[in-house]
Parts: C-alpha cells; structure tokens; sequence
C-alpha cells in the first residue's frame, strides 16, 4: 500500500537541509539516510497496528492524548513562526532598525522591544526560531544516521564487531557530552555546520545502544529466521525486516534529541560560541545578560520560546511513548 509520508518527509528535509549549508556531500547522505528511515517508520507504524480492531490503535491512542496534542500544537506554532520568518521579517535581524532598548509594547511597530543595538527583538526570536529548529532537526538525524548504522551493525551481526562497536561507543559515552561539543566547535570554526556536526557526534551513543538492545532481542525472531531462510542478504534483512520493528524506541528518543540539541545550541550561544553570523534563541539570551536587571525581557522572550518549544518536544515524546506501548495505551 502506498503512502504520501515518505515523500513528505523527504521534502521537509530537503528544505531543512538547504536552509544550512552543510555540504553535498554530508546533505546527500543526510537525505538518503532520513528518506530510508521515513520509509521504515512507515511500515512499521502498519506493522505495529495490523491486527484486528487495533489497527490504528497506536495512532488513536496518539490522537486522543491532550497533552501531545498540546504538544504538537505548540511545536506547529514554531515550526510556523520559523517558516514565516523571511516573510514577516525580510530584513537583517541584526541590522539596527529602531532606538534601542524599547520596551515591549512601547512601539507597536516593534511588539516586543529592542535590544541595547536597536535591534528588533521580534524579528530575532522569528529568526532564531529558524536557527534552533535547523541545528536542532539535523543534528538528531545525524545522530539517527550514526546511532542506527552502529547500533544495527553490532546488534545483528554480534560477536567481535559487536565488540568492538561497543567499546567505540563506551568510548565516546566516557565523555562529557557538552565539553565535547566544545572541543570540536572551538577547534573548527563557530558557525552552524560545525554546530551541527558536534551536536550530532556527541548524541549518537544513545541510539546505538537502543537500536543494538532492538536488534539482539530480533535476530533471533521467527521472521528473521524465515528471511535468512529465503536467502535475503544481511542489508535486506536490517533494513526491511529488523529496522521497521526497532523503530518505535528510536522514534520516541528521537524528540529528546532534537530538544537536548537545541538546549546545548542555546548553551553554545550563551558562552559566545555560536554562530556570530546567525541569530539563534541562545545568542539573544547571551547578549542579553549583562542587561538582566534592567532589561531583564531581553532574556525572558527567547528563554521562554525555548522552554515552549522543548516542552512541546517532551510532550510529543511521552506521547508518543504512550501509543507506542500497548500496555500504556489503554491508561
């Protein structure tokens, strides 16, 4: 049975994956990459609710939860103000373009204020909501990409190369996360590839141990054994067979990356390690700071966009969690 959410994924990234220029060749992996796992969460989203009157259980389950509809309200109201941006805000949000330090309702041409450079803070938070939600996107599909290719690799093969594979992933578990956000950033260039590429390596760990737990409890399943019997290869079997039934975890844990990326973004920005090109929610939080007691809206705008937006992320999350296992579905 055909379906439109492959293609639709599909073009989502590639919208994403334009609006930062990553490089052809990382963008072109990136998009092969989500375009087979879209195409997998699709099968398994059938897979899951094929049977009986509980077809479409996961997705009812999913619909009637108020707080992940909240959620996905909230992360559509982002994903809006992100697209809108260019439109509702063509210029420069770095450009001066008032007197600074407006307060918020002071000026209706400029709803939420300036900042201390007469900047519109209104067209940074629309603009930065670009900035957070790209490197926040990327960032867990590159996680995705190098989390599942390790995670299914030693979870289906086992014995040495999962061996290996795992002290690899130890070894990158062993440190801290943030700090080696920061090696890579400051030993590259701060700017929004970079970013990326770090968020991205540091995240990884997490999927490959989901995805390796999914794969050793599946080896050795009736239908695995079944392919095997038949003479499909090893890359049909992971990616056809094995891949659709892991993906409900990774599905759920994929909306915790996308919100731990934007948090550590904001973190990078706030320490004056972002993109000085680009205006991100972080950066306005650290321009803002030295303002806190008499500007103290300079902060609180972009904060509070950022606690919208990752408890938006969470909520999708558990609801997802929720749809997904049976045995919560019904509570």
């Amino acid at each position: 049975m055909s379906t439109p959410f492959p293609s639709l994924a599909a073009g989502t990234t590639n919208r994403l994956a334009r609006a930062v220029p990553l490089g052809a060749a990382l963008r072109s992996l990136l998009l092969h990459t989500w375009h087979r796992i879209a195409l997998a969460t699709v099968r398994a989203s059938f897979a899951l609710t094929s049977t009986g009157s509980g077809r479409y259980a996961a997705l009812r389950a999913f619909l009637r939860n108020p707080s992940a509809m909240a959620g996905v309200l909230l992360l559509l109201g982002m994903l809006g103000l992100a697209l809108a941006a260019p439109l509702l805000y063509p210029g420069d949000p770095l450009d001066m373009v008032t007197t600074p330090l407006l307060w918020p309702g002071q000026d209706a041409a400029f709803p939420l204020g300036s900042d201390s450079m007469g900047r519109d803070v209104t067209a940074g938070i629309a603009h930065g909501a670009r900035i957070s939600l790209i490197i926040g996107v990327v960032a867990a599909l590159l996680s995705l990409l190098i989390g599942i290719l390790v995670g299914a690799t030693a979870g289906y093969f086992g014995g040495h190369v999962d061996d290996i594979l795992m002290r690899i992933t130890e070894l990158f578990q062993t440190m801290p996360s943030f700090l080696f956000v920061i090696v890579v950033v400051a030993i590259g260039q701060p700017s929004v590839p970079v970013i990326v590429l770090a968020i991205g390596l540091a995240s990884w760990p997490l999927i490959a141990r989901l995805v390796r737990a999914e794969f050793r409890a599946l080896r050795e399943t009736e239908f695995v054994l079944a392919a095997r019997s038949q003479g499909f290869g090893h890359l049909r079997i992971i990616l056809q067979e094995m891949l659709p039934n892991a993906l409900p975890p990774v599905i759920v844990t994929t909306s915790v990356l996308v919100a731990s990326a934007i948090l550590i973004e904001s973190a990078l920005s706030f320490l004056g390690m972002g993109d000085p090109n680009a205006v991100s929610w972080g950066s306005m939080i650290g321009e803002g700071r030295e303002l806190l007691r008499t500007a103290w809206y300079l902060t609180a705008l972009p904060g509070a966009a950022i606690v919208l937006t990752v408890l938006a992320l969470n909520m999708v999350g558990d609801g997802l969690n929720d749809a997904f296992n049976p045995r919560l579905r019904g509570q």
